[in-house]
């Protein structure tokens, strides 16, 4: 017999003690997490990229409706002008223009509420929470 006292062998996982293996699978989780994060960030990455070019004619789009949007109120308002006088126009055109805003952003803001979740999906969240 050989008197030396053999060391287990750090690739052979019959040898290692549990606490070892334990902590090779809190490093490999942990690799695994972080090559999944710079995956996804490598795709956001070029996605963005790619759209790009989308986004800033979207913008520039969005920018000169807005103008054109201005540009028609005055022409109303001005057209309106030589009938009702220019106060009187500007009002009528204030008034339509803001009631219609005004219904939008109602429409939006209920939209915007299914955020925090539908009647239904909180009746179903409510029912869970009794059963517990």
């Amino acid at each position: 017999m050989d008197a030396r006292v053999q060391t287990p062998r750090a690739d052979d996982p019959a040898d290692a003690s549990i606490g070892d293996l334990f902590h090779q699978l809190v490093d490999d989780g942990r690799a695994f997490v972080t090559a999944e994060t710079n995956l996804y960030k490598q795709i956001a990455t070029y996605r963005v990229g790619k759209a790009k070019n989308g986004i800033v004619a979207l913008v520039a789009g969005g920018l000169l409706a807005y103008a054109a949007l201005i540009a028609f109120l005055v022409g109303l308002v001005m057209g309106l002008a030589d009938l009702i006088g220019p106060v009187l126009g500007g009002l009528v055109v204030l008034a339509v223009s803001g009631g219609v805003a005004f219904l939008l952003i109602r429409y939006g803001v209920d939209k915007m509420s299914a955020l925090g979740g539908d009647a239904e999906e909180k009746a179903a969240l409510r029912r869970g929470e009794q059963r517990a």
